[in-house]
């Protein structure tokens, strides 16, 4: 009766049959053992019918836990002699992805993982860090591998720090499905061309890109020039603002050496106006009074200016537009902003292309937020698999079903 019960719980069909269970109380766990029926022949992938057994080998699965209890399958495995007088080992159709394990314990890893660290998930299932990692590294790339690239068109690109000092990775996303699609090492021309040949190995070649969000690095304009020709590149305006921003906050600290009033202006000047509180959206307004002599007040007016042209959609209005703007700030006696104006007009195309495809990184940045949290939560990643893994595993948007019936 026990046998049958458990034969039920595990889906375990003809000609499998559970032979025997055994319960050890201090050891913690249940072991069950899986046979098979005297005479059955048995179908191998890659060999039509079903073959005769010619021996069998002893295999042990992890299980899903019984209740607080490690539960291991121990199954006489068959092995088939095939016409051409091979002999092929029989997968089990419990039988997971990585040796050692049933489909069901690795579905119940990858969607640990996805939400906790490795070491997490490992304290929780007992077992090693390292195995659950390299259940998740397997099917990640399974997935990889049947993911369909082929609507492809446009992608974002941006990096992320993979470890202190200056050790980035790159990622590209798809821009309409908002999910990474490829990683690469480093942040240099070459990364674009890592990613290039990701993409085209997995049926995405780079004629097929016609658009592409960068930042404003050198390394990432020369990577795609070189390595995807027929796309267009965008500088989003959030990349463009937050140089501005950053001209405005050296223009105050530059400033405050002789104002003192200027201390504790920070978040009112980079903030957005409506988002102040009353009393620092007065102390805002009586800077911006003074800006005939106060030049960080110019360069907060300046930065604001370029919000508002960049918010327009018509191309050749844009266009005139930044054209004015920089002329204006070259002329003013701000910095900080002139430098601003003037890597505005080295890349004035993928700016003003802003303005028709309204393509961003920022939900990149988003998706770069959740793996820096998961880096510090795992006190970081040594291995460059492992960066890659957890990356599609928070922002891939694989799916597993087809690998792992049990699997989301």
């Amino acid at each position: 009766m026990t046998e049958k019960l458990f034969e039920a719980a595990l889906g375990v069909t003809s000609p499998w049959y559970v032979a025997a269970t055994e319960f050890d109380g201090a050891a913690k766990t249940l072991t069950i053992r899986v046979d098979f029926k005297p005479g059955s022949r048995f179908a191998v992938t890659g060999s039509e019918g079903e073959h005769p057994v010619h021996d069998t080998v002893d295999k042990r699965y992890r299980h899903l836990n019984f209740f607080q209890h490690e539960c291991f399958l121990e199954v006489r495995v068959p092995r088939v002699k095939l016409p051409d007088g091979s002999v092929r080992q029989v997968e089990p159709p419990w039988s997971g992805k990585l040796s050692g394990f049933t489909l069901l314990f690795e579905a119940l890893v990858v969607m640990l993982c996805q939400q906790m660290t490795f070491a997490a998930a490992a304290r929780l299932v007992g077992e090693s860090r390292h195995r659950v990692a390299a259940i998740c590294e397997r099917y990640v790339e399974l997935a990889l591998a049947q993911t369909d690239l082929s609507a492809v068109r446009e992608l974002a690109i941006d990096e992320t720090s993979r470890a202190r000092g200056h050790d980035y990775i790159t990622l590209a996303a798809d821009a309409t499905e908002r999910r990474v699609v490829a990683v690469a090492e480093g942040r240099s021309a070459d990364a674009i061309g890592q990613l290039a040949a990701e993409l085209k190995s997995r049926g995405c070649p780079a004629k097929q890109i016609s658009s592409v969000s960068i930042d404003m690095s050198p390394a990432f304009i020369r990577g795609c020039a070189e390595h995807l020709p027929q796309a267009r590149v965008t500088f989003d305006k959030f990349h463009v603002i937050w140089h501005a921003n950053a001209a405005v906050d050296r223009t105050r600290r530059i400033e405050q050496r002789t104002a003192p009033s200027l201390k504790g202006l920070r978040w009112s000047l980079l903030k957005d106006r409506s988002r102040l509180s009353v009393a620092a959206a007065a102390d805002l307004d009586n800077l911006i009074a003074h800006m005939t002599t106060i030049r960080t007040a110019r360069a907060w007016a300046y930065k604001e200016q370029l919000r508002e042209i960049l918010e327009r959609k018509q191309i050749n209005v844009v266009r005139s537009m930044l054209a004015h703007w920089c002329t204006c700030v070259m002329r003013s006696k701000v910095a900080p902003m002139k430098e601003v104006a003037a890597m505005i007009r080295n890349n004035l195309a993928g700016i003003i292309a802003w303005a028709q495809t309204r393509q961003t990184n920022g939900f990149l940045e988003a998706l770069n937020g959740l793996f820096q949290s998961a880096k510090r939560r795992a006190r970081g990643f040594t291995r460059l698999s492992t960066i890659r893994t957890v990356i599609f595993l928070i922002a891939g948007k694989l799916s597993f079903r087809a690998i792992n019936p049990h699997a989301a």
